[in-house]
């Protein structure tokens, strides 16, 4: 056994488990409905997703796998919408700090001027107060 290690520790390490006592994964309930009846938002995700062509096309009862299925293919679709807004905005930002660069609008410069403008004001105020 290993030095400063608690002995129901060690000893749970070194024994292997048997065949036979291994946790079998638990499986899916026997006892399903074979059908889902979608709500509408369902039936959305079902239309957008590509399952359906029309609202009229979609049984009432769909399996819940396929339901599923829809939702990940929407989570997806909307991943790479977010991903091409994200890039979108990106190349705004560049632009737009390219232009202010050329109408020399640097932060430095700005606030440089904010500096310039409250020491005007402290002297102003300091001036006024006898």
């Amino acid at each position: 056994m290993a030095k400063g290690v608690d002995p129901k520790i060690s000893r749970s390490l070194c024994i292997k488990p048997q065949e036979g006592s291994q946790l079998q994964p638990k499986s899916r309930s026997t006892l399903r409905v074979p059908g889902h009846k979608p709500t509408d938002w369902e039936k959305r995700f079902l239309l957008w997703a590509g399952h359906f062509k029309k609202p009229e096309d979609i049984p009432e009862t769909v399996s819940i796998e396929t339901i599923r299925a829809a939702k990940t293919t929407l989570r997806v679709k909307f991943s790479y919408v977010m991903i091409a807004l994200t890039i979108l905005g990106c190349i705004a930002m560049v632009i737009k700090g390219k232009q202010a660069v050329k109408r020399h609008e640097t932060l430095t410069s700005l606030n440089l001027e904010k500096k310039a403008q409250w020491r005007d004001e402290a002297t102003q105020r300091t001036a006024a107060k006898p």
